[in-house]
């Protein structure tokens, strides 16, 4: 053994053979240690020594490897289309446009150019928050769960806040709404049991330590059967006849009607805020298409509460959340939501428009065009899918394929189901169907 590693060339040696390649020396070394480990690896295993050609393409790789971010684009062919592991909800083009500007450029994120002084940052989102939804006031944060942890600690700490037992849920990465309580000083008082909560519990729980009632949306699950909620609107009045704050955490948030989609009815922003709801909170990058941020709206003297404490600071968004937030909002302003922001065209999108696309990617690369489900995910509607066309191909070796499909220079994201491997055209991009295609033929070895 020790002899065939002999044959290998130096890390020095070939190092030499990288003289023309314009990148540092230390990421150059790196190159060339990578594909000479990997030449031992292969010596132990199969006794063949690798010639120098070959060394020197698994430095290339290396080196080509080194140059791509870590975090980039994939095409997402799953069919899911709030995919929390491939970053939400796309943005739209002239969100993105104006993101760029803000974060290439000096800009007046705190600086009130009419008047020359000092300015706020949350003024350039808070007007059209308030238009589109009717609040008092709003505030913007880095995420939903950043904007629960403030509203409790800002107005409910050291004090009792009373939630239903069937809402004491657990989120993506470990969230959970009763250890967030704990964290922000909050009292949890829990109410009703795991699958019926009545306007009583609620009364009867109201003791002269309570400070407010909170609803929680359950986002990525659904009871059914022998179940029973309070409506929005009754126990937002229980609560306002005791001099009580009411929070309501919709999770998701949406301005459109899913309904009209044949999908269940998502609680909309509206809706809270006709019930006379205090305090609104929702995510900015799940059904509202925009970038990751939580919204918080409500009344205005709560809302300035919430400002002044000293978490803000720490949870405030950067300048291209704002703008990126902001230019999404006017799409529903416009009323241009659905023919501009992504997840929507994508909701939106005909059956028809997506067979096309499919057949297309079958003329190329064959298959079966087959019906199959699409989800919206992001822990909006759990039990709701779209009817849509996808593409099944069955290929021997289906994790190895998949795992190909990743490699490509554009990585693709596929699903895995009954024994083949499925693309979804809802969720692809129209301008990345020549990439989808190459991939697979890649995947293929073609």
């Amino acid at each position: 053994m020790d002899n065939l590693l002999r044959h290998l060339p130096s890390t020095h040696e070939l190092l030499q053979q990288l003289h023309n390649v314009e990148v540092s020396h230390n990421v150059k070394v790196d190159a060339c240690r990578y594909a000479l480990e990997k030449a031992r690896r292969i010596i132990q295993t199969t006794q063949q020594i690798p010639d120098l050609a070959t060394l020197l393409l698994w430095t290339h790789e290396r080196l080509e490897a080194q140059q791509q971010p870590s975090l980039r684009p994939v095409i997402n062919a799953s069919g899911v289309i709030i995919h929390t592991n491939l970053g939400r909800a796309p943005l739209s083009d002239e969100a993105i446009t104006e993101m760029q500007a803000v974060g290439r450029y000096y800009n007046n994120l705190e600086y009130d150019i009419a008047l020359g002084q000092r300015g706020q940052r949350q003024k350039h989102i808070d007007d059209i928050l308030c238009e589109l939804s009717g609040a008092e006031a709003s505030l913007v944060v880095n995420n939903n769960a950043a904007a629960v942890y403030l509203v409790l600690s800002a107005l409910a700490s050291g004090h009792e806040i009373i939630i239903s037992r069937g809402e004491l849920v657990e989120i993506g990465g470990g969230f959970r709404i009763p250890d967030v309580m704990l964290q922000s000083g909050a009292i949890l008082v829990e109410v009703g049991t795991t699958n019926r909560t009545h306007l009583k519990d609620y009364r009867s729980a109201i003791t002269e330590r309570t400070v407010a009632i909170m609803r929680v949306h359950t986002s990525n699950f659904k009871q059914i059967g022998f179940v029973k909620q309070v409506d929005l609107a009754d126990v937002t009045a229980l609560a306002h006849q005791h001099r009580l704050i009411m929070i309501d955490d919709l999770g998701s948030g949406t301005f459109i009607d899913t309904s009209q989609f044949g999908l269940s009815h998502e609680p909309m922003i509206q809706e809270s805020i006709t019930a006379g709801v205090d305090v609104i909170l929702f995510s900015g990058d799940k059904l509202l298409g925009g970038p990751q941020a939580g919204i918080v709206l409500g009344k205005r003297e709560l809302i300035e509460r919430m400002s002044q404490h000293p978490l803000m600071r720490a949870l405030r968004p950067d300048k291209t959340t704002l703008v990126g937030l902001a230019r999404t909002l006017q799409h529903y302003r416009d009323g241009d939501a659905l023919q501009k922001i992504p997840i929507w065209q994508m909701i939106s999108m005909s059956l028809e428009t997506i067979k096309a696309r499919a057949m297309h990617w079958q003329s190329v690369v064959g298959g079966d065009v087959v019906l199959s489900d699409s989800t919206v995910g992001g822990g909006s509607l759990p039990t709701d899918t779209l009817p849509t066309w996808a593409l099944r191909l069955s290929v021997p070796q289906l994790d190895d394929f998949a795992a190909r499909l990743r490699q490509f220079p554009h990585p693709v994201i596929a699903r895995i189901q009954d024994q083949a491997i499925w693309f979804d055209p809802r969720t692809v991009f129209p301008q990345q169907d020549q990439d989808l295609i190459a991939a697979i033929q890649y995947a293929r070895g073609i």
